[in-house]
């Protein structure tokens, strides 16, 4: 039994229907997935793990504020288990979350599916190291779920046990907590961290060679997507900023283990040592979430504003900027551990520096929005709404750079409100409208519209209601990585907490979207948005690999050549289009 061969206007421009093989389906077989040295598969991979740890540290948050929605205890059954609850919700939900959810979300998911076929290349430069960094990940994944199970175990799965979940110290593992509590708990998640540090590194180097090596004829380095500029500029960062994290973590293995005096003031170390190593990484890792979405969101407000980027070379240049100046900043986070005046006046003024490629940006996002022919899709809908909760966060930012401010806010709910607006608002805002920007192309499949729209709305509803108030809480004197409160404050964490609720249930539906999407979605065509990236000119979902002949390079932001042809429920280009009209030929008699 044969197949009817496509048509070339299906083959270029139509959905998949099983008539050719896609990287789906050519192997089967579950050896066919993990062994696999396809990058759209890989990322697949990432997406489920990756996906798993965000469930993970989204019950851990669900938890902490179940905890925190009233005065005193409530779920635990006395104060003193509360307290412990809570320290071990808060590290576990910070460090699963930052670690295994925020850093490698848009990269290793958005970035290994797209990257290759943006360049209109078959695969990464290394596909070996790029399975190897995915395993490497999952390693070190694992040493944090024991920690949870091993705790929970420990304590016969009793949370009003002390020590019930196994690590309290805080996601930072500051000094001289992580040194003198939560036993051998400690090493197995600072392990499991210094071990993840490895995927990251990898993962970089194989996007810098990747964009160096396989970049196709035409592609100038002022002809590259700006997603492309967001990966590279965020694969420098992963490479000289995480080895210093590695070794930090790597001499608190050996101070717990080896009794050697680096960090804990017991042993004659320095735990303000810590805190310069920690940050030097750790603020440069703020970028490693945001500039990845901040390329995202340059995608989506040029595509579905149907209009070129303004200002392409400032965004471009940028996101270098962004990457070099992040590596100056990080002592702002120590302006009241006892640094000089001097050393926290020059780190306030670098902090205002780098506020200004970022805001570079945002002018140029909005004004690309000028005049465009705005469509709100779903995927706009997530990129509006992180302008909105980016500027928030953003401003805040700067508030927390002036030294006056920062000291009377320090350790507040201010400085939680803030951080939550930047990595919630803006990284899981851009991964979100990236993945549903990208849908159609990784399944061949699109979801519906309409649901899209209301399930964008829930969460930015969600996370206002959770954390704007916070920033009052926090003016107001509510401190943060506390257990209870004063009455006063009542109303802000019962706030929070219902706007936690009304975030989880839209996170919940968004699932429910997509998934039904790949499902039963209706079959996507190539270029659904009428994008102009080299992506868009291979059919959905991509084949083995990729394409049968090398895609011609073009602006990747003029739209006026493409129009929409209902037929297939996509856009076309002129010559697709007068392929797709022209008469069929009849018949020889």
């Amino acid at each position: 039994m044969t197949s009817t061969p496509l048509t070339d206007h299906q083959r270029a421009w139509g959905p998949i229907d099983g008539s050719e093989p896609t990287y789906l389906n050519h192997e089967r077989g579950i050896w066919s997935w993990l062994l696999t040295l396809d990058h759209k598969r890989i990322g697949l991979l990432y997406m489920v793990a990756v996906l798993f740890a965000f469930l993970l540290g989204g019950i851990f948050a669900m938890l902490l504020r179940t905890e925190l929605i009233a005065p005193g205890p409530t779920l635990m059954a006395n104060e003193s288990a509360a307290w412990d609850f809570y320290n071990q919700m808060f590290t576990l939900h910070g460090a699963v979350m930052i670690f295994l959810f925020l850093i490698p979300a848009i990269p290793a998911i958005l970035g290994n599916f797209i990257l290759p076929i943006m360049l209109g290349a078959k695969d990464v430069a290394f596909p070996r190291l790029n399975l190897l960094s995915f395993w490497i990940y999952v390693a070190g994944g694992l040493f944090f779920v024991w920690v949870l199970i091993s705790g929970v175990i420990e304590a016969g799965f009793n949370v009003n046990v002390p020590g019930g979940f196994g690590l309290d110290t805080g996601w930072t593992f500051y000094t001289p907590y992580s040194t003198s509590s939560s036993g051998s708990a400690v090493v197995a998640a600072t392990t499991g961290a210094f071990i993840l540090g490895f995927s990251s590194i990898l993962t970089g180097l194989n996007f810098i060679a990747s964009v160096h090596m396989l970049r196709p004829r035409g592609m100038t380095w002022f002809r590259m997507p700006l997603f492309l500029w967001g990966l590279y500029a965020t694969a420098v960062i992963q490479i000289l900023a995480t080895p210093v994290l590695a070794i930090t973590l790597l001499l608190l293995i050996a101070e717990r283990t080896l009794g050697v005096g680096i960090f804990d003031p017991a042993l004659g170390g320095d735990p303000v040592l810590y805190q310069h190593f920690f940050w030097f990484y750790s603020h440069p890792a703020v970028y490693i979430m945001v500039l990845p979405g901040m390329a995202v969101i340059s995608e989506l407000i040029s595509v579905h504003a149907r209009k070129h980027i303004f200002g392409y070379s400032f965004i471009a240049y940028s996101s270098i900027a962004i990457a070099l100046l992040g590596f100056l900043v990080w002592g702002h986070h120590m302006f009241v551990s006892g640094q000089s005046p001097l050393a926290s006046s020059v780190f306030s003024i670098l902090t205002f520096a780098v506020a200004v490629p970022s805001a570079i940006k945002v002018f140029n996002w909005v004004a690309t929005l000028h005049k465009g022919q705005i469509h709100l899709r779903t995927p706009m809908a997530y990129a509006l709404g992180f302008l909105a909760l980016f500027m928030i966060g953003g401003l805040t930012g700067v508030f927390l750079g002036a030294l006056g401010l920062d000291v009377h806010v320090h350790d507040t709910y201010f400085v939680v409100a803030h951080f939550h607006y930047i990595m919630m608002g803006s990284t899981l805002f851009a991964f979100l409208g990236g993945l549903f920007h990208w849908w159609p192309k990784i399944w061949g499949r699109m979801y519906n519209e309409t649901w899209g729209l209301i399930t964008s709305a829930l969460v930015f509803a969600g996370l206002n209601l959770a954390f704007f108030p916070q920033f009052i809480a926090g003016t107001n004197g509510m401190i943060r990585r506390a257990a209870d409160y004063a009455e006063a404050f009542w109303i802000y964490h019962a706030l929070s907490t219902i706007g936690a609720y009304l975030m989880g249930l839209g996170l919940v539906a968004t699932a429910v979207v997509l998934f039904h999407a790949m499902l039963r979605g209706k079959p996507a065509p190539a270029n659904p948005w009428g994008a102009h990236t080299l992506e868009w000119h291979c059919t959905s979902p991509p084949p083995p690999h990729n394409f049968e002949d090398p895609p011609v390079v073009g602006d990747p932001y003029v739209y006026d050549r493409w129009t929409y042809d209902g037929a297939i429920g996509g856009y076309v280009g002129p010559e697709e289009e007068e392929a797709a009209h022209a008469p069929a030929p009849q018949p020889a008699h």
